[in-house]
């Protein structure tokens, strides 16, 4: 049995692109290049609204995110990096934005149910108030 010796050009021995280049499933392919400026910070920005979202400002932050996180999901199909951030911007991004509509919704429904309760002379009596409101009595 013979087996054949392939060389490895000496300004290649150092990546593994040349190291990759033996295999014959991977021959004419190269590592991904290119730079994918905007996945970082789509990802950040999709955490921090991720993390704001309770406090309303978590959407804006949100719609900013999913929109840089779009964008780099397109730069990474072309450059082939850093698709994992992109898809995490997107995801925590619109995460971000159904809590803070959620949240939205649920206080407008709650400070219309509890309207009538808001010029009461204490504590106690507007707990009393929020109480009849939800209890019917």
């Amino acid at each position: 049995m013979s087996t054949q010796r392939t060389e490895i050009p000496p300004h290649h021995t150092a990546s593994s692109w040349a190291v990759d280049s033996l295999d014959p499933h991977h021959r004419g392919t190269r590592p991904p290049s290119g730079r994918n400026g905007l996945a970082r910070p789509a990802m950040v920005l999709g955490v921090i609204a991720l993390s704001t979202s309770i406090v309303f400002i978590g959407g804006p932050l949100g719609v900013i995110g999913l929109i840089l996180g779009i964008a780099a999901l397109a730069t990474a199909k072309r450059t082939g990096v850093g698709r994992s951030k992109a898809i995490t911007a997107v995801v925590t991004s619109a995460i971000a934005i159904v809590v803070s509509v959620l949240v939205a919704v649920f206080t407008v429904w709650y400070a219309n149910k509890t309207q009538g309760c808001y010029q009461p002379d204490s504590f106690h009596e507007y707990k009393q108030c929020v109480r009849q409101q939800f209890t019917g009595n």
